[in-house]
């Protein structure tokens, strides 16, 4: 789709939707930063992508943590084209029983790190004539599910926040838009599989949120990204693109 010679970033990018975004940009051409707070597991990650691709230890929701890793991607690089704001987490819990530490854990990763990233990004990319953003929500930003009041909200606030982004950066020729997944197999879901009693029960209802019966695979996730961020989708910005195996439409 175009990106040789682009640089592009992707925020929890040693595993998961992170990792198969990494993977499927550097074969496209692009040279891939992998920021992520596990820093062993992005090196290993810019490893296999080769060419210039690069790692950086980041703590997405940490504000000197992202002016680092924006100030080594110019200084490095001297362009950014594409961001990919994908790093973020769930946890358990009503409004009743959330301890308000993980619900504020939980804003700064998910929320408090798009904007970050993206305030210290698009600096870079304005000065290079324009880019691409790519947040990544979930099908619960509009169809809530029970016992995850945070990270709901959190989803929620993506998409709004990709909207007011869109617009007010329309005219830098910065284009922002949300992919939305639904159940994707990531390795989270693998530690969850691992430590239930019924590991079996647990997968057939994940597969059973779906019509399609099925989790999805972060490479399908990774696919709709890169659509967002190509010169295909050219005339998409503010979107939120549902990527869910049709679960919110049940």
């Amino acid at each position: 789709m175009g990106f040789a010679g682009s640089v592009v970033v992707v925020t929890g990018g040693a595993s998961g939707i992170g990792r198969a975004a990494a993977e499927l940009f550097r074969s496209e051409g692009a040279t891939v930063v992998v920021a992520d707070k596990d820093g062993r597991a992005a090196d290993e990650v810019a490893r296999q992508l080769g060419g210039e691709s690069v790692a950086v230890r980041t703590d997405v929701s940490n504000s000197e943590d992202v002016r680092a890793l924006m100030s080594f991607v110019d200084a490095r690089f001297s362009r950014l084209d594409v961001l990919v704001n994908n790093a973020g987490f769930g946890v358990a819990g009503t409004v009743q029983d959330l301890p308000e530490e993980d619900w504020d854990r939980l804003m700064n990763v998910n929320v408090r790190s798009v904007f970050l990233c993206s305030k210290y990004a698009i600096p870079i990319m304005e000065r290079c004539g324009g880019g691409a953003i790519v947040n990544t929500g979930s099908y619960t930003a509009m169809v809530a599910i029970p016992n995850r009041v945070a990270y709901v909200t959190s989803k929620g606030a993506i998409a709004s926040l990709t909207r007011a982004m869109a617009l007010d950066h329309a005219a830098q020729n910065i284009r922002v838009n949300c992919v939305a997944p639904g159940t994707i197999e990531t390795p989270w879901f693998d530690r969850s599989f691992a430590e239930s009693d019924n590991p079996d029960e647990v997968r057939k209802a994940l597969n059973d949120r779906s019509p399609l019966k099925r989790m999805g695979r972060p490479e399908e996730i990774a696919e709709a990204i890169l659509w967002l961020a190509s010169d295909r989708s050219t005339f998409a910005t503010g979107s939120v693109l549902t990527v869910d195996g049709g679960t919110s439409i049940w």
